[in-house]
């Protein structure tokens, strides 16, 4: 399950965030920053074809012990970033693209 979504500017500051708990609200503002790195570590492995790419999931960002923290890129840079938590049961990546189009974005906005 979704426990935190995230939208970040092209500039990397927050547009939205929203969690699930809110006493782990702290937690997953953190762990949404650090995940930035990431992000920007990809994008520039790509290379600068970046651009001419519609959109560009970067999948699996990096797991943590409780939670797994996604990414996505949009063509004007604009981020996506979902933390979805942690179980034994592993999700396919398409199942992530699903989560990331319908369910966690649209039912937390």
């Amino acid at each position: 399950m979704a426990v935190c979504v995230a939208v970040i500017a092209k500039e990397n500051y927050p547009l939205f965030i929203k969690t699930v708990h809110a006493e782990n609200e702290l937690r997953f503002y953190y762990t949404v920053h650090t995940s930035l790195d990431v992000v920007e570590e990809k994008i520039s492995s790509v290379g600068k074809n970046v651009n001419d790419l519609r959109e560009l999931y970067l999948g699996l960002l990096y797991p943590t012990e409780d939670y797994k923290v996604y990414g996505y890129v949009t063509n004007t840079k604009v981020k996506f970033v979902i933390v979805v938590e942690s179980t034994n049961s592993s999700l396919r990546d398409n199942e992530i693209r699903f989560l990331k189009n319908n369910y966690a974005i649209a039912r937390y906005v």
